[in-house]
């Protein structure tokens, strides 16, 4: 059984377990609950009507969070030649071709978000299983296969965030960071809402959108009034 500590019972005291809380009131709360000696992260939970065994209602996407994440994301980059030299001129950390692979199948993938030119599929795609796991994988519709290097860093490193349906329909994503004011937290989550709404697959029925928790890394979890958020 989890040990509740007096950190954790005072981040609890006054807030009600049951009560569906507005936007502003919820990223308030949040806020004044994150008091962790670290600047915790901003996280959103939305409990989805879908099943992801089924292709059909499958939920994924990228959303730009207008105020960033707050994160210091590490870019890895596929590519050769002029295409290289730009993705180094944009601040990836890795670039790379067969050397990259290499170094990844060996177990090195110290980088957040990974990014191929077309041309170098080929050998990006032996690493499938190294990769798809840890949704590191390069996709053409999520914007991380291209031919603009320069431009997919850039939105990597600026704010871009990547969500995905897990087995039990729950998106999960962090937003920002507890040091955020509360304006720029709220304008992410909506963001964030946003693009899952628009990202409804052909095959969900029903109630879409169901729950939204939102909560800090060491906070208690704070349930959103739906309605406020999608009106």
């Amino acid at each position: 059984m989890a040990r509740v500590t007096k950190r954790n019972t005072a981040a609890r005291d006054g807030l009600d377990a049951e009560k569906l809380y507005g936007l502003d009131e919820a990223v308030k709360e949040v806020k004044a609950r994150a008091t962790a000696k670290f600047d915790e992260t901003i996280e959103v939970a939305l409990s989805l009507g879908v099943d992801p065994r089924h292709a059909d209602q499958m939920v994924r996407g990228m959303v730009s969070l207008p105020n960033g994440t707050g994160k210091q994301v590490r870019v890895a980059v596929f590519a050769r030649g002029d295409k290289a030299e730009a993705a180094k001129a944009a601040g990836a950390e890795l670039v790379g071709a067969e050397d990259l692979a290499e170094q990844i199948q060996k177990g090195e993938m110290n980088f957040d978000r990974c990014i191929a030119t077309p041309d170098m599929m080929a050998v990006v795609g032996r690493l499938g299983k190294v990769l798809g796991p840890r949704g590191l994988m390069p996709n053409p519709k999520l914007g991380t296969v291209t031919p603009d290097v320069e431009g997919a860093i850039k939105a990597a490193k600026g704010g871009q965030v990547e969500f995905r349906v897990e087995k039990a329909g729950l998106v999960h994503a962090g937003v920002g960071k507890a040091s955020f004011d509360e304006a720029a937290i709220a304008a992410n989550i909506k963001a964030l809402i946003d693009a899952v709404v628009k990202a409804r697959p052909s095959g969900a029925k029903g109630t879409y959108l169901k729950r939204i928790a939102v909560s800090s890394s060491m906070g208690p979890g704070i349930k959103l009034d739906v309605a406020s958020v999608t009106e």
